[in-house]
C-alpha cells in the first residue's frame, strides 16, 4: 500500500510529556518522557497491550485532559500556553475524534449526529446539512439518514462517526481503537477507509492493541508500561 502527501510540517509534537494519577498515597506514572512527532500526511499506529498508555497518551494530544509535564504542540500551537476556553477552540478545529464506542448521541438520528460539531460552531443549518450529506454519501450511509445509532450494526455506527470526525475539516483524526468492538470484516472495512482516507493526505493517528491493523500505517510505534519500546 502506497501513502502519500507526507511533509516535514509537524501536526502534532510531545515533548517530554509525562502524565501522573495519584490513586490514594501511589503515584501511577501513566506516561514517562513521550518524545512523539507526526507530520502532515502521515498514518502512525500507536500499538501495545490494554492499560500499557495508548488512550492516555491519545487523550493529552486530543486536549481532553493536560498533562503532569512536558509540552503538547498541536501545528505549532504550546496547548499549556492556553486558556480553556482556547484550549477547547482549538480542539474543535484541529482534531476529529473516533471512539471505539462510537459517543453517537441515542436521541438524535444519523443525519443529526454527523451535524452536531457545525451546531456547536454555530454553522448555518444549510452549510450543516450540505457538509453532512457529502460525508454520509463517503462513508456510504446516506441511506441511513432518518435511522438511530440502535438501529444501526457496528460497522455502520462507526462509519457514522468517521463522518461526524471529518465534518469540521479538521487538521488531523485521533482514533481510539476504531475496530475493537467490530467483527473481522466491519474491521477492514472501516480501516480500509481509513487507509483511502491517508492517501487523501488525511493525517492520522490510531491507537490499537490488535496487530492485524498494523499494516495499515506508514508508521508503527510500540508502547509498553507508559513508555515507547
Amino acid at each position: 500500500m502506497e501513502y502519500m502527501g507526507v511533509d516535514d510540517k509537524p501536526v502534532v509534537e510531545t515533548k517530554a510529556l509525562s502524565k501522573n494519577y495519584d490513586i490514594g498515597t501511589v503515584k501511577v506514572e501513566a506516561l514517562k518522557d513521550i518524545n512523539l512527532t507526526i507530520k502532515r500526511g502521515e498514518f502512525v499506529i500507536l500499538s501495545g497491550p490494554s492499560g500499557c498508555g495508548k488512550s492516555t497518551l491519545l487523550s493529552l494530544i486530543g486536549c481532553l485532559d493536560m498533562p503532569s509535564g512536558g509540552d503538547i504542540l498541536l501545528d505549532g500551537i504550546n496547548v499549556s500556553s492556553l486558556d480553556k476556553d482556547r484550549i477547547a477552540d482549538l480542539r474543535n478545529s484541529k482534531i476529529g475524534f473516533v471512539f471505539q464506542m462510537y459517543n453517537l448521541l441515542p436521541e438524535l438520528n444519523v443525519f443529526q449526529n454527523v451535524q452536531l460539531p457545525l451546531v456547536y460552531a454555530d454553522i448555518a443549518r444549510d452549510e450543516r446539512e450540505e457538509r453532512a450529506l457529502k460525508l454520509l454519501k463517503d462513508v456510504n450511509m446516506q441511506h441511513r439518514l432518518s435511522h438511530k445509532p440502535a438501529q444501526l450494526s457496528g460497522g455502520e455506527r462507526q462509519r457514522v462517526t468517521i463522518a461526524r470526525a471529518l465534518i469540521n475539516n479538521p487538521t488531523f483524526i485521533l482514533a481510539d481503537e476504531p475496530t475493537g468492538n467490530l467483527d473481522s470484516k466491519s474491521g477492514g472495512d472501516i480501516m480500509d477507509f481509513f487507509a483511502e482516507l491517508n492517501r487523501k493526505s488525511v493525517t492520522i493517528f490510531l491507537v490499537t492493541h490488535n496487530p492485524d491493523v498494523h499494516r495499515y500505517g506508514n508508521r508503527v510505534i510500540n508502547m509498553k508500561d507508559g513508555r515507547f519500546i
